[in-house]
């Protein structure tokens, strides 16, 4: 069996899967290309292997800062946070909250505890969340507008913000995605609905030599398949969900 490595050669896989070219699949090649294209939606959003998390590094624009959003493409769909931005402890002078923690504890980084060290980091920490804070952000991955609450006017255009998020996984990209064995099968089982849906419609039709179209069994054999398939994907490829303390 011929491992797919495209869009082209995966559709070439399902149909072969459903008889092809034994069997004449009464299914259009727009209606090939829709599943495939639903198959993929679905592998997007619930299989662990769909996306992955990454950081974003992005670089403030005055269009930005007037927006008081940025703008995201459409392989991201969800994001997790923002990196802090802004540091109240830092500065380029003796005055930097660090520097005079290091120069007045003078840490000792050869002896046999960091337990100061840690619990003075812990310190600035806390300051920067009491001064600086955590900025709230707003996404929703079919506008592709991550809204950042804070004072955009504070913010030098020119820096970055780093984006906490998930990307999809580009099966252009890394052509791998295409034989995954989920994927192979929802995808031939979409078809297969497909097909079903199409020979309902003549169902009870006689052809000649007493031959009849069976439309309704294929379409519950891959109603079937298809539940058994989404099942799958939630106990078996599917991150859990985090809990939230409210």
């Amino acid at each position: 069996m011929a491992i797919p490595t495209s869009r082209d050669q995966l559709k070439e896989h399902c149909l072969r899967r459903l008889g092809k070219p034994v069997v004449d699949i009464n299914v259009d090649d727009e209606q090939v290309e829709d599943r495939i294209d639903e198959a993929l939606l679905y592998y997007r959003d619930y299989h662990f292997d769909g996306s992955e998390r990454v950081l974003l590094k992005h670089q403030i624009t005055e269009a930005d800062k007037t927006n008081r959003y940025i703008t995201l493409d459409d392989s991201y769909i969800g994001v997790v946070g923002v990196f802090d931005v802004g540091d109240s402890t830092q500065t380029s002078n003796l005055f930097n909250v660090r520097y005079q923690i290091h120069l007045n504890d003078l840490f000792d980084f050869s002896s046999a505890t960091y337990v100061p060290y840690v619990t003075a980091m812990r310190h600035v920490a806390q300051l920067e969340e009491i001064f600086v804070g955590k900025q709230p952000i707003r996404f929703n991955r079919h506008t592709n507008k991550l809204h950042i609450d804070m004072h955009w006017k504070d913010v030098n255009t020119g820096n970055f913000i780093v984006v906490d998020c998930y990307k999809v996984t580009d099966p252009n990209t890394y052509s791998d995605v295409w034989a995954d064995r989920w994927l192979l099968q929802y995808s031939t089982s979409l078809i297969k609905r497909q097909w079903g849906e199409n020979l309902k419609k003549f169902e009870g039709l006689q052809m000649p030599g007493g031959l009849t179209f069976n439309g309704q069994k294929i379409w519950e054999e891959a109603t079937e398949e298809i539940r058994r398939l989404e099942d799958e994907m939630i106990s078996s490829y599917s991150l859990p969900v985090s809990d939230m303390t409210g």
